[in-house]
C-alpha cells in the first residue's frame, strides 16, 4: 500500500465497511436459518453490491435485478436445450460472456456485466452437474431469491448506516474501439475456456477456483489482470488461513447460528477496511472477504466444518489463477498482433 493512501477510514468509508459486513452476515444468517440451498449466493451477493459500488440508487438496483434475470434465463433455457450439445453450448456461452464483458468494458452498465458474469459462471457450474432425478429449478429459484434478499439487505444497510457526506461520482475513462474489442474477446475467451476446462475435468467441488478464474478478469486487460491474480491469490491465502482459525473458535458449535454469523461479521468488517482503502476495486481486501463469503456460505453448516474446504480452496484457486493468467497472456499477445484489436496499453 502506497504512502499516499490514508491509514484510517473516513466516516463514509467506515459506514461502507459496516454495510458490507452487516449485509453479508444478514444474508448468511437468513439463508442458514431458513435452510435455503446455495448459501454462496446469499453471502457473496451482498459483498458484491455493497463492496463494488459505495452508493445505492435505482440504476444500480435495476442492474442487479437485470443480472439475475439474464443469468437465470440463460441457464434455464440454454442449459436445458443445449447441454447435450457441447460445441453449441460452448459457442453460446462465449456469446453470452462477450455480451457481458462488452457491458463492463463500455462502463455504463459495468455492475450488470460484473454481477452477471459471476452469477452465470456459478450457475453454469452448478447446473452442469444436475442429474440423477434432480432439477435445475431449485438453483434458479435460490439465485432469484438471493437477489431479492440482497437488494432488501442493501437498502436496509444504507438506511441504518447512511453516508455522512455526498460522494463524488466515478468518471469512467473513454476507450478506443480497438481496446474494447480487445477486452471483450480476451475476457470472453478466457471465461469460456474456464467453463470448458471445469466440465472436461469434472471439477464439481471446485466452485471457488472457477469463480476466481472469472474474478481476475474484472480489470479486463493483461497488465491489470496480472496484479489482480496476485492480489486474489494473497487474499485467498489470508482468507483460508483465517477460516481455519475461525474453525478453532467454532469447534463443533457450527449448529449455533449466532457464532458463525458473528465471526463472519467481524472478519468481513475488518478486511472491508483494506478493500475500501484500496479504492473500492477488487484487490487483496476484496479477495479476503469473498473468500469468507464462499467458504461460510457454501461449506459451513450444522455438522460441517471449514478445514477441508479451506485447504482445498487455496490449492485449487492457485492452480486456477495460474492457468487463467497464462491464457490471458497468450490471448493478449495474439490480439495485439492485429490493429483492430490492439489494446491501448500495448507497448
Amino acid at each position: 500500500m502506497s504512502a499516499s493512501v490514508p491509514v484510517k477510514l473516513d466516516q463514509n468509508g467506515l459506514r461502507q465497511a459496516l454495510r458490507i459486513a452487516g449485509g453479508s452476515a444478514l444474508g448468511f444468517s437468513l439463508c442458514k436459518l431458513m435452510n435455503w440451498p446455495n448459501g454462496i449466493f446469499f453471502t457473496v451477493y451482498p459483498m458484491l453490491i455493497l463492496g463494488l459500488v459505495p452508493i445505492l440508487n435505482a440504476h444500480i438496483i435495476r442492474q442487479f435485478f437485470a443480472s439475475a434475470a439474464f443469468s437465470g434465463l440463460f441457464v434455464l433455457i440454454v442449459q436445458g436445450l443445449f447441454s447435450h450439445l457441447p460445441v453449441a453450448m460452448t459457442l453460446l456461452c462465449f456469446l453470452a460472456f462477450a455480451f457481458l464483458f462488452y457491458q463492463m468494458s463500455c462502463g455504463a452498465n459495468f455492475l450488470f456485466g460484473a454481477l452477471s458474469v459471476v452469477s452465470l459462471s456459478i450457475q453454469l457450474h452448478f447446473s452442469s452437474y444436475v442429474g440423477n432425478g434432480t432439477s435445475i429449478y431449485p438453483l434458479i429459484i435460490s439465485n432469484g431469491l438471493a437477489v431479492v434478499v440482497t437488494v432488501l439487505a442493501a437498502v436496509l444497510m444504507h438506511f441504518v448506516f447512511p453516508d455522512v457526506a455526498p460522494r463524488q461520482g466515478r468518471v469512467m475513462p473513454t476507450k478506443a474501439k480497438e481496446s474494447i474489442r480487445h477486452e471483450v474477446l480476451l475476457c470472453a475467451t478466457v471465461a469460456t475456456l474456464s467453463f470448458v476446462i471445469f466440465q472436461v475435468f469434472d471439477l464439481q467441488d471446485s466452485i471457488s477456483a472457477q469463480a476466481a478464474s472469472i474474478l481476475i478478469l474484472f480489470p479486463l486487460c493483461w497488465k491489470a489482470a496480472g496484479m489482480a491474480g496476485w492480489q486474489r491469490a494473497i487474499g485467498t491465502l489470508i482468507g483460508c488461513n483465517l477460516a481455519l482459525v475461525s474453525q478453532l473458535f467454532l469447534y463443533n458449535h457450527t449448529d449455533m447460528l449466532i457464532f458463525p454469523a458473528l465471526i463472519l461479521w467481524i472478519l468481513t468488517f475488518i478486511f472491508s477496511r483494506y478493500h475500501i482503502l484500496g479504492g473500492g476495486i477488487p484487490g487483496v481486501g476484496f479477495g479476503v472477504i469473498t473468500t469468507f463469503g464462499i467458504l461460510f456460505g457454501q461449506s459451513l453448516g450444522p455438522g460441517q466444518d471449514l478445514v477441508y474446504s479451506a485447504l482445498y480452496r487455496f490449492s485449487s484457486v492457485s492452480v486456477a489463477i495460474i492457468v487463467s493468467l497464462c491464457a490471458v497472456y497468450i490471448m493478449h499477445h495474439i490480439l495485439n498482433r492485429f490493429s483492430v484489436t490492439r489494446h491501448h496499453t500495448f507497448d
